[in-house]
């Protein structure tokens, strides 16, 4: 274990625990934002504001949320659900397997927890073949 992964993950992180999964590609929305996709599915994304997330004193749409596709609806709520975590979702992810996540939160996760939330996120939307190769090459930890 390094000390680097126990440290508060940050917006770069993303960006580079994204690139490090294999077969992984970067598209840009229409205001330049990155999505980061396997085998034409994306898995991450940086949102552009909308209306469905705002800040509740201000109404001001939040400029910084990032999505991270899940494997299942009981994933995702487990990780809403936790008043410990900063994931949350809005009425427009209704019945899409996703979570939502402030920039402004990040520091709330450990770089490590980002890297499984990525990986994850990669795995829920690479393909069986993708997936069971990367999953043979990185075993989980004994517990």
């Amino acid at each position: 274990m390094s000390l680097d992964e126990d440290r508060p993950a940050r917006v770069e992180d993303v960006h580079e625990l994204a690139l490090a999964m294999p077969h992984v590609t970067v598209e840009y929305g229409i205001q330049e934002n990155p999505v980061y996709q396997v085998g034409g599915k994306s898995f991450v994304f940086f949102r552009t504001p909308r209306p469905d997330a705002v800040d509740p004193d201000t109404g001001e749409r939040y400029p910084d949320v990032i999505v991270f596709w899940v494997e299942s609806e009981a994933e995702k709520q487990a990780l809403v659900k936790d008043e410990t975590t900063p994931f949350f979702t809005t009425s427009h992810f209704d019945g899409h397997p996703s979570v939502l996540v402030r920039a402004s939160r990040f520091g709330e996760l450990t770089r490590r927890e980002l890297a499984e939330l990525i990986q994850d996120a990669w795995l829920s939307r690479a393909s069986a073949r993708r997936a069971a190769a990367w999953l043979k090459a990185h075993p989980p930890p004994a517990t």
